[in-house]
C-alpha cells in the first residue's frame, strides 16, 4: 500500500465508495423508520385505557372465581363469592387509581 492509497482526500473519489456510502445512509434511515416506536398520544392513551378496563374486568371476575371456589368447598353460601368479589373490586379500583398517578413518561 502506498502513501497515496492511505490518504483520507482520496476515498471520496471512488464513486463505488460514494455509491455504498449513499446505499448504507439509506439503508439506515429506512431500519431507523421500521424500527422506530408507533406509540404516538392516541395509541397510548387507547393502550392505557384497554390496561383500566383488563384491571377492572380482572378484579371482578378474579374475585368471583376466587369466591366461587371458596363457596363451594367451605360451604359459606353466597358470603365467600361477595366478600372476595368486593375485595377483587377494591384491588382493582387501587390499581387503576396507582395507574392514573403514574407519570406520562413511565410506562
Amino acid at each position: 500500500m502506498s502513501k497515496d492509497e492511505s490518504d483520507p482526500d482520496l476515498i471520496g473519489e471512488d464513486p463505488r465508495l460514494d455509491g455504498l456510502k449513499d446505499r448504507l445512509e439509506a439503508a439506515h434511515s429506512a431500519e431507523e423508520e421500521r424500527t422506530r416506536p408507533a406509540s404516538t398520544g392516541a395509541d397510548a392513551s387507547y393502550s392505557l385505557g384497554n390496561r383500566v378496563l383488563a384491571e377492572l374486568l380482572g378484579g371482578v371476575a378474579g374475585g368471583a372465581l376466587l369466591g366461587w371456589i371458596i363457596d363451594r368447598f367451605a360451604g359459606t353460601g353466597p358470603w365467600g363469592l361477595l366478600i372476595v368479589m368486593a375485595l377483587g373490586i377494591v384491588v382493582a379500583f387501587v390499581n387503576i387509581i396507582r395507574i392514573s398517578n403514574r407519570k406520562p413518561d413511565g410506562s
